[in-house]
């Protein structure tokens, strides 16, 4: 713990949580730094994981929250284009949450999935499944790269 620095795990837990709401932030960054700090794998992922999947579950709870008159008003997005993409996402349904990992549109995955009243818990199955698979990936790759490094030096 002590070589990822005073807020620990819990640094990672928030900064994985704030990015994967509406701030723009990196998780993958953070993740990763906290591996190159020799954070134990198994927390890591974690915390790492927790953190992002719950600020997932915030935006889809913001998106739940909002009310089309607020997008027409606020926005000036027609009804005729909320219609739209109402029918995209319907389309598709929880299954997108396995998208909501991806930078910058994730989140708005995750924002029209609760706008559009899809099903929470298979949302947040789904999310949890596309974000835990997304991390697994990037252990896989660091730890890959680290031992390829470790190898020249």
């Amino acid at each position: 713990m002590e070589l990822l620095g005073d807020w620990g795990y819990l640094g990672l837990f928030l900064g994985c949580f704030l990015a994967a709401t509406i701030i723009p932030f990196s998780s993958d960054a953070l993740f990763v730094s906290a591996l190159a700090l020799d954070g134990s794998i198994p927390l890591t992922l974690f915390w790492g994981v927790s953190g992002n999947w719950l600020g997932g579950l915030v935006t889809y709870w913001m998106g739940y929250v909002g009310k089309w008159e607020w997008i027409e008003k606020w926005f000036r997005v027609k009804p005729e284009t909320l219609e739209k993409q109402k029918k995209r996402v319907n389309k598709y349904g929880s299954w997108l949450a396995l998208l909501t990992w991806i930078p910058i549109i994730g989140d708005v995955f995750a924002l029209a999935l609760g706008f559009y009243r899809t099903n929470f818990y298979s949302s947040a199955f789904f999310m949890l499944i596309g974000k835990l698979v997304r991390f697994v990936l990037i252990i896989i790759v660091f730890v890959y790269f680290k031992v390829e490094l470790d190898w020249f030096v």
